[in-house]
């Protein structure tokens, strides 16, 4: 079954209730901000753009599982985790920008679909800007 909303995705298990782990999402973060500094020191070009888009996509991921994790829950989908963007947060301007770069990283890594180099910049910057936005909403308390 396909989810269409957060509350489908609980539903159907794709969402899950799980015990708050403050230790993992810190991982995550740190593994995430680790990436972006590495990937900042890189310069762009027509040769590793998609690459670079595909990390920045992936420390995304790492930001809104760290955000999940500390509203205890656990996604085992990224459109599960659009629509907790979505329907939980109620960022619709969130859900659109992921959903965008989700639908670019999965035609570059399940289809081999590689972007046309402006494409590729401009997923990055959109990529950044997801960064960015998501890292604003995770609070981790001492």
């Amino acid at each position: 079954m396909k989810s269409s909303n957060w509350e489908e995705c609980v539903n159907a298990n794709s969402s899950v209730k799980i015990s708050l782990d403050k230790f993992k999402a810190r991982s995550l973060l740190d593994t995430a901000n680790g990436r972006n500094k590495y990937l900042e020191e890189q310069e762009i070009k027509e040769s590793n753009a998609n690459y670079i888009f595909e990390a920045y996509y992936t420390s995304a991921l790492e930001i809104m599982h760290a955000l999940l994790l500390l509203n205890e829950y656990k996604v085992t989908n990224h459109i599960c985790l659009g629509y907790y963007l979505r329907d939980v947060v109620n960022r619709e301007d969130l859900f659109r920008l992921f959903d965008d770069c989700r639908f670019k990283r999965n035609s570059l890594i399940y289809y081999g679909r590689k972007m046309e180099f402006s494409v590729a910049k401009d997923a990055v910057k959109k990529s950044k800007l997801l960064i960015k936005e998501l890292t604003s909403l995770v609070k981790i308390e001492e």
